[in-house]
């Protein structure tokens, strides 16, 4: 594409995506449950089955995810925020054997879902599958540790491939340098998740206000990488400030696809709470 249309295609879009923005956040302000953690809510609405008996709870106050996908987007943003403590630029992924480990770590992520899954089938429809037993008895410490450490692998990966995208003058250096680093993430994980266990308001609070705005974050890093390759501007930027277009059409089409589910599932449960599938 000429580089004189690919301008005015910019300059353009920086009106467009402003207006999108905008235009986007009130509607979804205006039809998503009233109050700060309402709104919190209807972003994990969008993402989870809200499952009552597999959350945390604040008295009668459930979490906007259940205990998997809080424990998923906590370990996400710890990850993501560790990076960017060590090298925000850079751009290379750690040694095989610490990526070895999270594989281990998404391969105990998709054990537990699936015999926490089946656990379900059997107990909203007794006799069905009697050939396939359940591993062991399903849990939330269990959710919530194999999802944090599904949350770091996002995270180890996601990072050093946003800075590949954006960047043009981006570090040649793991953004995991080694297995130093990598224990420290790890123990630093798994005091957040103790933290968690403890089920104090005082840890859960902050803990609804992370994970829900780690959804959107996730989402926004995503459909970023997504803009700028789509306007030709790889290996453009040198600044976070210049950055500003493309995090904010990120973050524009992360709340487009959580506003779309919201309403899909909406006007099919009719409800905001979870899916009533008990345990």
């Amino acid at each position: 594409m000429p580089k004189n249309t690919l301008k005015h295609i910019g300059a353009a879009s920086k009106y467009l995506v402003i207006a999108a923005a905008l235009l986007v956040l009130i509607g979804w302000l205006l039809n998503t449950p009233a109050g700060f953690f309402g709104k919190a809510d209807a972003i994990g609405y969008a993402v989870c089955h809200r499952i009552g008996e597999r959350s945390f709870h604040i008295g009668s106050y459930q979490l906007p995810l259940c205990a998997r996908c809080s424990g998923m987007y906590l370990g996400a943003v710890t990850g993501l925020v560790f990076q960017s403590i060590i090298g925000w630029k850079r751009s290379k992924i750690p040694h095989w054997s610490i990526l070895a480990l999270l594989v281990v770590f998404v391969a105990a992520f998709g054990i537990d879902g699936a015999n926490s899954y089946l656990y379900l089938l059997k107990q909203v429809s007794p006799g069905i599958l009697p050939k396939i037993p359940n591993i062991y008895v399903p849990n939330n410490t269990l959710r919530l540790l194999t999802g944090s450490g599904m949350g770091l692998g996002m995270a180890v990966m996601l990072f050093p491939a946003f800075n590949q995208t954006v960047w043009a003058d981006g570090e040649e250096k793991a953004a995991i340098p080694g297995w130093k680093a990598f224990g420290l993430l790890l123990g630093i994980q798994v005091l957040f998740d103790l933290l968690v266990l403890t089920e104090s308001p005082i840890v859960l609070y902050p803990l609804a206000i992370i994970s829900a705005a780690g959804v959107w974050l996730l989402l926004t890093i995503v459909y970023s990488m997504v803009w700028v390759m789509i306007m030709g501007q790889d290996n453009k930027f040198t600044k976070l400030r210049q950055l500003w277009l493309p995090l904010l059409a990120g973050l524009t089409i992360a709340m487009i696809q959580t506003a779309a589910i919201d309403m899909l599932r909406f006007w099919l449960t009719g409800t905001w709470g979870g899916f009533p599938l008990g345990n």
